[in-house]
Protein backbone atom coordinates (compact mmCIF):
# COMPACT_ATOMS: atom_id res chain seq x y z
CA UNK A 1 0.00 0.00 0.00
CA UNK A 2 1.89 3.37 -1.00
CA UNK A 3 1.44 5.75 1.93
CA UNK A 4 -0.68 9.01 1.99
CA UNK A 5 1.06 12.00 1.43
CA UNK A 6 1.63 14.41 3.90
CA UNK A 7 -0.96 16.60 4.05
CA UNK A 8 0.38 20.47 2.63
CA UNK A 9 0.01 23.27 5.22
CA UNK A 10 -3.38 24.73 6.23
CA UNK A 11 -4.37 27.73 3.42
CA UNK A 12 -5.73 30.94 5.95
CA UNK A 13 -7.99 33.15 4.05
CA UNK A 14 -7.43 36.62 4.12
CA UNK A 15 -11.42 38.32 4.90
CA UNK A 16 -12.59 42.06 5.37
CA UNK A 17 -15.22 41.76 7.92
CA UNK A 18 -17.64 44.88 8.23
CA UNK A 19 -19.38 45.65 11.65
CA UNK A 20 -22.74 47.29 12.22
CA UNK A 21 -23.69 47.95 15.63
CA UNK A 22 -27.53 48.24 16.16
CA UNK A 23 -29.85 48.95 18.94
CA UNK A 24 -29.61 45.10 20.22
CA UNK A 25 -25.89 44.65 19.74
CA UNK A 26 -24.25 43.88 16.51
CA UNK A 27 -26.32 43.48 13.29
CA UNK A 28 -25.50 40.63 10.87
CA UNK A 29 -21.67 41.82 9.75
CA UNK A 30 -21.02 41.92 5.97
CA UNK A 31 -17.97 38.96 6.14
CA UNK A 32 -16.20 39.30 2.68
CA UNK A 33 -13.52 36.14 2.91
CA UNK A 34 -10.90 36.37 -0.21
CA UNK A 35 -11.24 33.98 -2.75
CA UNK A 36 -7.62 33.98 -3.39
CA UNK A 37 -5.11 35.86 -1.10
CA UNK A 38 -3.38 38.44 -2.76
CA UNK A 39 0.03 37.92 -4.40
CA UNK A 40 1.03 41.26 -3.29
CA UNK A 41 -0.07 43.04 0.00
CA UNK A 42 1.67 46.77 -0.14
CA UNK A 43 1.60 48.71 3.05
CA UNK A 44 3.12 51.75 4.39
CA UNK A 45 3.89 53.63 7.19
CA UNK A 46 4.13 57.64 7.62
CA UNK A 47 5.44 59.37 10.31
CA UNK A 48 4.90 62.85 11.60
CA UNK A 49 7.31 65.49 9.83
CA UNK A 50 7.24 68.53 13.38
CA UNK A 51 9.46 70.82 10.67
CA UNK A 52 6.93 70.71 7.87
CA UNK A 53 4.73 71.76 10.51
CA UNK A 54 5.92 74.77 11.39
CA UNK A 55 8.92 75.85 9.51
CA UNK A 56 8.76 79.57 11.10
CA UNK A 57 10.50 77.83 14.74
CA UNK A 58 12.33 74.81 13.93
CA UNK A 59 13.48 74.99 17.35
CA UNK A 60 9.86 74.87 18.90
CA UNK A 61 9.85 71.53 18.50
CA UNK A 62 11.99 68.61 19.09
CA UNK A 63 12.58 66.47 15.23
CA UNK A 64 12.16 63.46 17.40
CA UNK A 65 8.54 64.29 18.16
CA UNK A 66 6.19 61.65 17.20
CA UNK A 67 2.09 62.84 19.35
CA UNK A 68 0.58 60.11 18.00
CA UNK A 69 0.47 56.59 16.00
CA UNK A 70 1.95 57.13 12.36
CA UNK A 71 0.05 57.03 9.84
CA UNK A 72 -0.54 53.47 8.22
CA UNK A 73 -1.87 52.70 4.50
CA UNK A 74 -2.18 49.33 3.04
CA UNK A 75 -3.04 48.83 -0.91
CA UNK A 76 -4.11 45.28 -2.26
CA UNK A 77 -5.93 44.01 -5.36
CA UNK A 78 -8.69 41.22 -5.38
CA UNK A 79 -8.93 38.75 -7.63
CA UNK A 80 -12.62 37.19 -8.18
CA UNK A 81 -13.85 34.60 -10.79
CA UNK A 82 -16.91 32.71 -10.98
CA UNK A 83 -15.30 29.08 -12.56
CA UNK A 84 -15.41 27.29 -9.58
CA UNK A 85 -19.05 28.81 -8.63
CA UNK A 86 -20.13 27.84 -12.14
CA UNK A 87 -18.98 24.41 -12.40
CA UNK A 88 -20.49 23.73 -9.10
CA UNK A 89 -23.79 24.86 -10.58
CA UNK A 90 -24.27 27.43 -8.18
CA UNK A 91 -27.19 29.43 -9.53
CA UNK A 92 -26.25 32.94 -7.82
CA UNK A 93 -23.46 32.75 -9.87
CA UNK A 94 -25.00 31.20 -12.99
CA UNK A 95 -27.74 34.32 -13.00
CA UNK A 96 -24.41 36.87 -11.75
CA UNK A 97 -21.53 35.75 -11.63
CA UNK A 98 -19.30 37.47 -9.46
CA UNK A 99 -21.68 40.88 -8.96
CA UNK A 100 -22.86 39.39 -5.65
CA UNK A 101 -19.21 39.54 -4.17
CA UNK A 102 -18.50 43.13 -6.10
CA UNK A 103 -21.65 44.68 -4.26
CA UNK A 104 -20.68 43.23 -0.42
CA UNK A 105 -17.22 44.74 -1.41
CA UNK A 106 -18.69 48.32 -2.70
CA UNK A 107 -20.83 47.91 0.53
CA UNK A 108 -17.76 48.54 2.51
CA UNK A 109 -17.70 52.47 0.56
CA UNK A 110 -20.85 53.44 1.86
CA UNK A 111 -23.16 54.16 5.66
CA UNK A 112 -24.75 51.33 6.04
CA UNK A 113 -27.31 49.73 9.07
CA UNK A 114 -26.99 46.52 8.28
CA UNK A 115 -27.40 44.19 5.39
CA UNK A 116 -31.04 43.44 6.04
CA UNK A 117 -32.04 47.14 7.27
CA UNK A 118 -30.37 48.22 4.12
CA UNK A 119 -32.25 46.28 2.25
CA UNK A 120 -35.75 47.55 3.69
CA UNK A 121 -34.35 51.06 3.31
CA UNK A 122 -33.86 50.96 -0.32
CA UNK A 123 -36.96 49.08 -1.11
CA UNK A 124 -38.83 52.12 0.81
CA UNK A 125 -36.55 53.93 -0.90
CA UNK A 126 -37.90 52.69 -4.12
CA UNK A 127 -41.47 52.45 -2.96
CA UNK A 128 -42.27 55.49 -1.48
CA UNK A 129 -39.88 58.03 -3.55
CA UNK A 130 -38.40 58.84 -0.22
CA UNK A 131 -34.68 59.88 -0.26
CA UNK A 132 -33.69 57.20 1.86
CA UNK A 133 -30.75 58.90 3.43
CA UNK A 134 -29.26 58.13 6.79
CA UNK A 135 -30.06 60.72 9.75
CA UNK A 136 -26.39 60.08 10.81
CA UNK A 137 -24.37 58.71 7.96
CA UNK A 138 -21.40 56.72 8.84
CA UNK A 139 -19.50 53.97 7.15
CA UNK A 140 -18.95 51.37 9.60
CA UNK A 141 -15.61 49.62 11.32
CA UNK A 142 -13.67 47.66 8.90
CA UNK A 143 -11.44 44.43 10.33
CA UNK A 144 -9.19 43.52 7.70
CA UNK A 145 -7.75 39.88 9.07
CA UNK A 146 -4.90 38.73 7.62
CA UNK A 147 -3.69 36.12 8.94
CA UNK A 148 -4.30 35.57 13.07
CA UNK A 149 -1.35 37.85 14.02
CA UNK A 150 -2.69 41.00 11.33
CA UNK A 151 -6.23 41.57 12.35
CA UNK A 152 -6.62 45.67 11.25
CA UNK A 153 -9.39 48.36 12.14
CA UNK A 154 -9.37 50.39 7.91
CA UNK A 155 -11.75 52.68 6.42
CA UNK A 156 -11.51 51.94 2.60
CA UNK A 157 -10.42 54.85 0.80
CA UNK A 158 -9.96 53.90 -2.58
CA UNK A 159 -11.79 51.42 -4.74
CA UNK A 160 -11.76 50.73 -8.18
CA UNK A 161 -13.12 47.15 -10.60
CA UNK A 162 -11.66 46.29 -13.82
CA UNK A 163 -14.95 43.44 -14.81
CA UNK A 164 -12.73 41.16 -16.94
CA UNK A 165 -15.38 38.47 -18.47
CA UNK A 166 -19.06 38.72 -18.54
CA UNK A 167 -22.21 36.47 -19.10
CA UNK A 168 -24.89 36.48 -21.39
CA UNK A 169 -27.11 39.12 -19.06
CA UNK A 170 -23.59 41.11 -18.72
CA UNK A 171 -22.55 40.10 -15.37
CA UNK A 172 -18.78 39.92 -14.52
CA UNK A 173 -17.27 36.39 -14.23
CA UNK A 174 -14.19 37.86 -13.63
CA UNK A 175 -13.06 41.14 -12.18
CA UNK A 176 -10.17 42.80 -9.77
CA UNK A 177 -10.52 44.74 -7.10
CA UNK A 178 -8.06 47.11 -6.38
CA UNK A 179 -8.45 48.63 -2.30
CA UNK A 180 -6.52 51.43 -0.85
CA UNK A 181 -7.07 51.49 2.84
CA UNK A 182 -6.18 53.39 6.13
CA UNK A 183 -5.30 52.17 9.20
CA UNK A 184 -7.69 53.39 12.14
CA UNK A 185 -5.62 54.14 15.32
CA UNK A 186 -7.39 54.15 18.25
CA UNK A 187 -6.97 58.04 18.76
CA UNK A 188 -9.35 58.57 15.67
CA UNK A 189 -12.35 57.59 17.90
CA UNK A 190 -14.09 59.25 20.56
CA UNK A 191 -13.36 59.19 23.92
CA UNK A 192 -16.65 57.52 24.90
CA UNK A 193 -16.28 54.40 22.16
CA UNK A 194 -19.57 52.30 20.93
CA UNK A 195 -18.89 48.81 21.21
CA UNK A 196 -17.48 48.78 17.22
CA UNK A 197 -15.19 51.04 18.40
CA UNK A 198 -13.75 49.41 21.11
CA UNK A 199 -13.36 45.87 19.41
CA UNK A 200 -11.72 47.99 16.67
CA UNK A 201 -9.48 49.78 19.24
CA UNK A 202 -9.06 46.02 20.93
CA UNK A 203 -7.58 44.71 17.35
CA UNK A 204 -5.20 47.19 16.88
CA UNK A 205 -4.01 46.69 19.93
CA UNK A 206 -3.85 43.04 19.71
CA UNK A 207 -1.50 43.42 16.11
CA UNK A 208 0.61 46.14 18.22
CA UNK A 209 1.00 43.52 20.64
CA UNK A 210 2.36 40.68 18.17
CA UNK A 211 4.20 43.32 16.40
CA UNK A 212 6.23 44.55 19.77
CA UNK A 213 6.77 40.40 20.53
CA UNK A 214 8.01 40.07 17.16
CA UNK A 215 10.59 42.97 17.58
CA UNK A 216 11.84 41.58 20.55
CA UNK A 217 11.99 38.02 19.23
CA UNK A 218 14.08 39.85 16.17
CA UNK A 219 16.30 41.88 18.71
CA UNK A 220 17.25 38.77 20.13
CA UNK A 221 18.06 36.86 17.42
CA UNK A 222 20.52 39.72 16.29
CA UNK A 223 22.35 41.45 19.24
CA UNK A 224 25.29 39.41 19.11
CA UNK A 225 26.15 40.65 15.37
CA UNK A 226 25.34 43.91 16.48
CA UNK A 227 28.37 43.54 18.68
CA UNK A 228 31.02 45.82 17.72
CA UNK A 229 29.03 48.23 15.63
CA UNK A 230 28.54 51.11 17.85
CA UNK A 231 31.99 51.21 19.54
CA UNK A 232 30.92 53.87 22.00
CA UNK A 233 28.80 51.91 23.80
Amino acid sequence: MIPNPRPGPLLIKGALVQLVEDIVGFAMPNVIPFQYNPEKFSWSVEPWKPQEVDQTQRGAQAPTVQPYDPRQTINLSLELDAAEDLKNVDPTALVYGVADRLAALRKLTYPSQGLFNDLLRSAKTLSEGSSGVLERPTVPVVLLAYGPSRILPVRVTSFSVDEVLHNATLHPLQATVSLGLEVLAPDVFPCRMNETEKLAASAYSYTRLIEDSLAIAAMAKSASRAVGLLPFF
